[in-house]
């Protein structure tokens, strides 16, 4: 089975953010890949220090995901897009399924919220699990992923085969560009994705933005902790890699005891 992870360049508008969602997932689509996955919130564009995504709204939101929809049915692939979503109550950072017939399967909220991000969106509170041509995986969006690893432990334990990993982080302007995926001199990310996958014996597949200066790169990592393939840092394109869903027994995660911990943290 292969899954696609899309490395777009941060978009200046929803509008070109849609226009490389298009053809990033033909190039998907033309591989044979079943899934494609965007980086955190792709829509509108993630309000990084230096970056400067359009102004969403309710219904900017509604008519992106209806087009995202109609590339997901045109190119018989399924999308995870990560989005802003507005409610009465806030705004949320979450990352949509569509099916590869262009169904809205649902949506996982990001739910740890880093510190500098609680003056823009509230916080989720449900972890869902989703299935696509027997494929089942979670969803669980940068800060989250890289520091509770309770995000993807729930979904191993659940029977997921691989979590995905939509987030964001690099600068245009300054920094400096990795050169050796998972380097004891690189930020400590590419590590956190090593781990993520060993700790529950399954697959993560994290996906970043291309960036000048990129803090790590879009990367599948097998349930023995290996990186499979990542894209070259600052690279815009489209990483397609084959997985075996038998590999990703979620044993590790399954002998976890919750019991000991009854009393929580």
């Amino acid at each position: 089975m292969k899954i696609a992870l899309a490395s777009p360049p941060f978009p200046g508008s929803i509008d070109q953010a849609l226009i490389n969602l298009e053809q990033l997932t033909e190039h998907a689509a033309a591989q044979h890949a079943v899934i494609i996955c965007f980086p955190e919130t792709y829509i509108p564009g993630y309000p990084m220090p230096g970056f400067e995504p359009e102004q969403g709204s309710p219904e900017k939101m509604e008519a992106a995901l209806k087009k995202v929809c109609e590339v997901a049915a045109k190119n018989n692939i399924a999308i995870i897009i990560p989005m802003d979503l507005y409610r009465s109550e806030g705004m949320y950072n979450v990352a949509y399924v569509i099916s590869a017939q262009g169904e809205v399967l649902g949506y996982q909220t990001k739910n740890q919220l880093d510190p500098s991000e609680d003056d823009i969106w509230i916080p989720g509170t449900e972890r869902r699990l989703f299935e696509v041509n027997g494929l089942k995986f979670g969803i669980t969006i940068c800060h989250e992923g890289f520091r509770y690893p309770e995000s993807v432990r729930w979904a191993a334990r659940k029977g997921a085969h691989v979590v995905f990993h939509p987030h964001f982080g690099g600068s245009e302007t300054e920094g400096t560009t990795p050169t050796e995926w998972g380097s004891m001199s690189n930020a400590y990310y590419e590590k956190a994705m090593m781990m993520r996958a060993l700790e529950n014996t399954i697959y993560f597949a994290s996906v970043n933005n291309a960036t000048r200066y990129p803090d790590s790169a879009s990367s599948v990592i097998a349930p023995d902790g290996t990186c499979l393939a990542h894209q070259p840092y600052g690279v815009q394109g489209v990483l397609v890699v084959d997985i075996d869903p038998a590999l990703a027994t979620g044993y590790l995660a399954k002998r976890f005891k919750p019991a000991l911990y009854v009393d929580g943290f």
